[in-house]
C-alpha cells in the first residue's frame, strides 16, 4: 500500500499515477529515519546493503542493473532518464524503446531512492547500484570509484534511445562509430562487450543468427542446441520471444555437450559471474549476438578478444576503469532537478 500526503493526492491525479509506480517512495520520511548526508549510514553503505539483499533474493536482477548504467548513459549522458515512465513532454520514454527490451532493476533503484530521498538524484543511484553489482557479481574483481553530485534529465524518448543505442545486428564499423562519438575506443568497445558474460538475451535480439537467411558465421552444433532450447523456452515462457541466457557457460552441462563447448580455462562453477568466460564463448564462437561474433572480423578487436581471453585479471582491471568511465558521461540538456520518484519527473507533483 503507497502511503503519501492528502496535499499531494489533491495536486494532480499524475501524481497518485507515479508515487503507486514509485513503490512508497518517502523523501522526507527516509531523511527522517537517518539517511543521507551526514546520516547515520551513507549513501554508499546504503546502495550497497540494498543492491546485495535484491541480488540475493532475487540474482538475475545483478546483471539488469550493470546493463542499466550502459542504457541510462549512453543516451543523454548520466541523466537517470532510463529510469522515467512519462515526462512532461512524452509518454514514449526511453523504456518503450527496441534496443531496451528487457531492461530491468527499477525496483531496486525506487528502493534505495524511498530509503535516500533527496540526498541522492536518481542518477547517481544508477550508477552506485550498478558499481555494486559488478563487484558483487565479479566477486570483488571489478572495483571502481563513483563520484555523486549528478542531477536528473526531464528529458526521455524512446526514439532518441532507438537512435543511438548500438544494436546487436550491428557491423563492426557501425560499433566502432557508435563508441566513437561517445569518446570510447575500439579497445573499449571489447572491454565493456565482456558484460556480455552475464544476463540474457530476447530471442528477438539473436534471431538473425538462427534465421538461414540472415545468420552470421556462428558454430553449428551451437545453433542446432539454442535453436532446440528456444523451442523448450517459447512453452515454458509461455511467449514467442524468449529469453536465453547470454553465457553458455550458464546453460548447464547438458547443454554445453550438446553445443560442442570448450569449457578448457572457464570455470563452469562460477555460474553467473561477471568474467572473462565471454571472450572464450566468442573465439569459440558460441555468442549470441551478431554484434560480438562481428569483432572476430576486425584483426585489433580479434587479437584483444585473445588477450582477454587468456588473462582474465587484466580484463577485470580494464572493465572497472571502462565501467568508471562510462559512469562519467556527462548529463545533456539545459534542465536538471533532484528527482522526488525516480519514476516521474518533478513537475507530474504539481
Amino acid at each position: 500500500m503507497v502511503k503519501t500526503t492528502t496535499a499531494a493526492v489533491a495536486g494532480v491525479l499524475s501524481l497518485c499515477v507515479c508515487v503507486l509506480l514509485a513503490a512508497g517512495v518517502q523523501p522526507a520520511a527516509a531523511d527522517a529515519g537517518g539517511y543521507g548526508y551526514g546520516g547515520k549510514k551513507s549513501i554508499e553503505a546504503t546502495v550497497r546493503e540494498v543492491v546485495e539483499k535484491a541480488i540475493k533474493r532475487r540474482p538475475a536482477v545483478g546483471p539488469a542493473l550493470v546493463r542499466l548504467v550502459f542504457h541510462d548513459c549512453w543516451v543523454n549522458g548520466c541523466d537517470g532518464s532510463v529510469l522515467l515512465e512519462k515526462t512532461p513532454y512524452s509518454s514514449s520514454t526511453e523504456k518503450a524503446a527496441v534496443n531496451n527490451i528487457g531492461l530491468d532493476g527499477f525496483d531496486v533503484i525506487d528502493a534505495i531512492k524511498a530509503k535516500l530521498g533527496a540526498a541522492v538524484s536518481c542518477a547517481d543511484i544508477v550508477v552506485l547500484a550498478g558499481r555494486d553489482a559488478s563487484a558483487i557479481l565479479s566477486r570483488g574483481r571489478v572495483t571502481y570509484d563513483v563520484a555523486t553530485g549528478r542531477k536528473d534529465g526531464v528529458v526521455s524518448s524512446a526514439a532518441a534511445a532507438d537512435a543511438v543505442l548500438p544494436e546487436p545486428t550491428f557491423e563492426f564499423a557501425q560499433l566502432k562509430d557508435n563508441f566513437a562519438r561517445k569518446g570510447f575506443t575500439q579497445g573499449e568497445l571489447v572491454i565493456l562487450s565482456g558484460a556480455h558474460s552475464i544476463g540474457v538475451a530476447h530471442l528477438s535480439s539473436f534471431q538473425d543468427r538462427l534465421n538461414d537467411s540472415t545468420a552470421t558465421p556462428i558454430d553449428d552444433q551451437y545453433r542446432a542446441a539454442l535453436s532446440a532450447d528456444v523451442g523448450r523456452q517459447k512453452m515454458s515462457q509461455n511467449t514467442p520471444n524468449p529469453t536465453e541466457k547470454n553465457n553458455i557457460r550458464d546453460m548447464g552441462a547438458a547443454f554445453q555437450q550438446a553445443a560442442g563447448y570448450d569449457a578448457t580455462g572457464v570455470d563452469t562453477s562460477a555460474v553467473g559471474a561477471l568474467d572473462n568466460s565471454y571472450y572464450h564463448n566468442n573465439l569459440q564462437n558460441r555468442v549470441l549476438f551478431k554484434s560480438d561474433w562481428v569483432m572476430r572480423t576486425d584483426g585489433d578487436a580479434a587479437s584483444d578478444l585473445a588477450e582477454y581471453r587468456d588473462n582474465a585479471t587484466k580484463w577485470d582491471v580494464d572493465f572497472s576503469a571502462a565501467m568508471s568511465k562510462l559512469s562519467k558521461l556527462p548529463a545533456e540538456g539545459t534542465h536538471f532537478e533532484i528527482r522526488k520518484s525516480c519514476r516521474c519527473t518533478n513537475q507530474n507533483y504539481y
